[in-house]
């Protein structure tokens, strides 16, 4: 296959109904499905395209699938069960899956599909709907070079940038990754503030403080991940045991006026673990050691 233009889209809810507006907007044949009739139909009032009756319905004839569900296993359904999308594809067609799913199951589904003659790229999003409406989305995809490559101009309708993460499954990986670190620092952030305030601090104050002093070029991944842990140079010249003192006085803080601090007290205990078995004077990026040992895998 040199090019996609038939496209089948199954999901057009609040992100799929943006995205496969854009493949529209950008020249391509879109025919959609969604698991109710009336959201389907709806859209191609709204937008234009044409709609699909079942997955095998929707999928005859495309050169792509692109599927914006809630789970890797409604994927495989919708694509590998009885009527499903895959019993309907022409051998070589792709599958393009841009939900949020588990990468094992990603897996698992491309080796099934495989047997059948198709292939399989992972593409989460990140972005919101406002980003869909306006095909600004940060696309990742999980995939061959050359899958990525045959897909990127379907991605590019709906994204400003694709990042190529590696085989299948590894987009994936990077979205659940990425959300992760990100649900963390939004707790780390709200325990902060609201232990802050209980103290006495504004809350504005805190907010703008915290942004210079935690975001932007002070950010660890920008300042501490990328120039120190991952260059092995380890050379902040704060120690170990320093950011454990403090991290102990933050939790110390809260105990005393009656805070939660739940976040809090576990990262404490890790500092003070690898503290413990690292040693409390060495540069503070050496924690990643603490993690390398428990886990056998070295940055």
């Amino acid at each position: 296959m040199n090019s996609i233009k038939k496209i089948g889209f199954i999901g057009v809810g609040n992100m799929g109904n943006p995205m496969a507006a854009n493949l529209l907007k950008g020249g391509f044949d879109v025919t959609v499905f969604d698991a109710r009739a009336e959201t389907a139909a709806a859209f191609v009032a709204q937008h234009g395209g044409k709609v699909a009756a079942s997955p095998a319905d929707v999928a005859r004839g495309a050169d792509a699938v692109v599927t914006m569900l809630p789970n890797d296993k409604i994927v495989r359904a919708v694509m590998l069960d009885a009527g499903g999308a895959a019993s309907a594809m022409s051998k070589g067609a792709v599958l393009i899956d841009m939900g949020t799913c588990d990468p094992t199951g990603t897996q698992q589904t491309a080796a099934a599909l495989e047997k059948l003659g198709l292939n399989m790229l992972d593409a989460p999003v990140m972005g919101g709907v406002v980003f869909a409406k306006d095909a600004t989305l940060d696309i990742m995809a999980g995939g061959s070079a050359e899958l990525v490559a045959l897909c990127t101009p379907v991605l590019k309708a709906m994204g400003r940038a694709v990042t190529h993460c590696g085989a299948t499954g590894s987009a994936h990986a990077m979205k659940a990754l990425a959300n992760y670190v990100n649900a963390c620092a939004l707790i780390n952030a709200i325990e902060a503030l609201t232990i802050g305030k209980k103290f006495g601090l504004d809350v504005n104050m805190m907010a703008e403080g915290l942004a210079t002093m935690c975001a932007g070029r002070n950010h660890p991944i920008g300042k501490k991940v990328i120039p120190q842990i991952l260059t092995h140079k380890y050379a902040t010249g704060m120690a170990l045991g320093f950011i454990a003192k403090d991290v102990r006085i933050a939790v110390d803080v809260a105990h005393a006026i009656g805070a939660a601090a739940p976040l809090g007290e576990t990262v404490s205990e890790l500092w003070n673990a690898a503290a413990e078995k690292i040693g409390a004077g060495v540069d503070q990026t050496e924690i990643v050691r603490y993690w390398e040992d428990a886990t056998g895998v070295k940055l």
